[in-house]
């Protein structure tokens, strides 16, 4: 799995890609966790586009990271899941815990906005 970071005013954007599972979880948790406590309280998008697939350990990691993010006041979105992870983040109730949006755009201009 490869993570890469870009940044759109205030907000970062982290962009994994293939898939977020036990082999490379760790990873995924260690990067995100590394934004968000970068600069408090940080905006965070985690742009989904490029990942295939998410287990539930993947799914663990995201729940740090929005536990983190919490507690440091910031505020973290996913977008851009694919038809089989938005299945799985709507199956598991994610999409309950986590903000989800449609684009990476419409998730900067949620964090700009509020």
């Amino acid at each position: 799995m490869e993570i890469t970071r870009s940044q759109n005013g205030d907000t970062v954007i982290v962009t994994p890609s293939g898939r977020i599972d036990q082999d490379t979880s760790a990873a995924f948790q260690e990067a995100l966790s590394g934004e968000i406590a970068s600069a408090p309280p940080a905006s965070v998008v985690v742009d989904f586009s490029a990942i295939e697939y998410i287990s539930s350990v993947g799914l663990r990691a995201l729940m740090i990271g929005a536990k983190e993010s919490k507690a440091s006041a910031g505020k973290l979105a996913v977008a851009a899941l694919s038809p089989v992870v938005q299945e799985v983040f709507q199956i598991s109730r994610f999409d309950k815990v986590i903000k989800t949006f449609e684009t990476v755009e419409n998730a900067t201009q949620w964090m700009r906005e509020g």
